[in-house]
């Protein structure tokens, strides 16, 4: 496909045409079978690549795999079966015990509790840092595997100078890896300002409709088929036909939603911004602001009340906004960083340093911006102290 192609046209084009389908069929196969004896063993020799067994290689989550490639401008990419497997895959394949890993703080609270209750047991550090310095990045890089990056971070929205510090992992010799899930390929494509890998969980707005659980990992030709042949196998992370085939469907309207929840989130952010009972708002684009690297925002930040609001009182009069985790749907949600506060992180939970108890982290969906701005003032108003 032509290069130049905008992402939206390259969303709603579809290159494979199985049987003049407008819509890819769904390959439900466990097996596929060899046409003869030597095409079986040029297959098994690695000197020819066909689908043998979906655990492996399905023809539509192959369809997913290669859209995302395009769009995240990546030589090769490979569906998993959720966000924790994309970013356990990629990492489990490059740490050895006694590696060091450098990750930026205020991670997705379950990467944060891979790296902390399972990595550390298999013998491998991490350590974490502030991403917005660069100096501290610096100091930190040498002798590491791995700096793993969000840009913004979970909960906090911190957003970092992804091309330098990408620059400072590559003469460290480092693998940089960033989850791209917040902004999408539409707002962010870090291999282009020289990430090594990106991970995404699926669910969120690749997907865009709360029905996939899904991740996927995108990166060279080498890095990808290292994955595959050294880590997806055994581990069984793999990526369903169906769900691969409800991704494309999401993947079709992937630039209008983005666009709809960067426009609906920069709303309810000003509004927020301009209440007096919230304190701060932590919005990347809040202000008009374009942090290094990103064109655009997605409909997921956080804000602070003041003390004045009884933040479970607040959550319980919501009617439109749901209380629930995960986001990247049309729906809008809520979770206080009360309860994420609460969960287990390891003996060092850096996680729990620096988010504050009166932090409380929104999902914008696609409803009316209206009606999601009166449902937060009636609410605000019915939780005063």
């Amino acid at each position: 496909m032509d290069d130049a192609l905008s992402p939206a046209t390259r969303l709603a084009y579809d290159e494979t045409h199985f049987a003049n389908a407008v819509v890819p069929p769904i390959f439900q196969n466990s097996l596929f079978v060899f046409e003869n004896f030597a095409e079986m063993v040029e297959t098994y020799a690695g000197r020819k690549t066909r689908p043998v067994y979906s655990r492996g290689l399905n023809p539509t989550v192959r369809a997913f795999e290669e859209k995302i490639a395009a769009l995240e401008k990546t030589e090769d990419a490979l569906g998993t079966a959720s966000g924790m497997a994309a970013i356990s895959s990629a990492v489990l394949s490059v740490v050895r015990p006694g590696d060091r890993i450098v990750a930026v703080e205020h991670l997705y609270p379950d990467a944060f509790r891979f790296f902390e209750m399972f990595l550390r047991d298999m013998n491998v550090t991490v350590d974490y840092v502030d991403g917005r310095d660069i100096g501290a990045v610096r100091v930190a890089i040498p002798g590491a595997r791995i700096l793993y990056l969000e840009s913004p971070t979970s909960w906090t929205f911190h957003t970092h100078d992804i091309k330098t510090l990408c620059d400072i992992a590559r003469a460290a010799g480092a693998v940089s890896i960033i989850d791209n899930s917040w902004a999408s390929p539409i707002f962010c494509q870090p291999a282009t300002l020289g990430c090594d890998v990106v991970v995404h969980s699926a669910s969120k707005y690749l997907g865009g409709h709360s029905d996939v659980v899904a991740g996927v990992i995108a990166g060279s030709a080498e890095f990808i088929g290292n994955v595959r042949s050294t880590i997806l196998p055994y581990l069984g992370a793999k990526l369903s036909a169906f769900d691969g085939w409800l991704l494309l469907r999401g993947l079709r309207t992937l630039s209008a939603r983005m666009h709809e929840h960067e426009r609906s989130g920069l709303a309810i952010a000003g509004f927020l911004a301009d209440h007096p009972e919230v304190i701060a708002v932590h919005h990347p684009r809040l202000g008009g602001q374009t942090p290094p690297g990103l064109t655009g925002s997605s409909g997921l930040f956080s804000f602070e009340f003041s003390p004045n609001v009884d933040i479970p009182k607040f959550v319980d009069a919501l009617r439109i906004f749901k209380i629930g985790v995960s986001w990247g749907g049309h729906e809008s949600l809520i979770v206080p960083a009360l309860v994420t506060r609460a969960q287990v992180g390891g003996p060092n939970s850096a996680l729990r340093f620096g988010v504050p108890e009166n932090l409380v982290r929104l999902h914008i969906g696609l409803e009316s911006p209206e009606d999601l701005r009166a449902d937060l003032t009636q609410a605000i108003g019915a939780s005063l102290k």
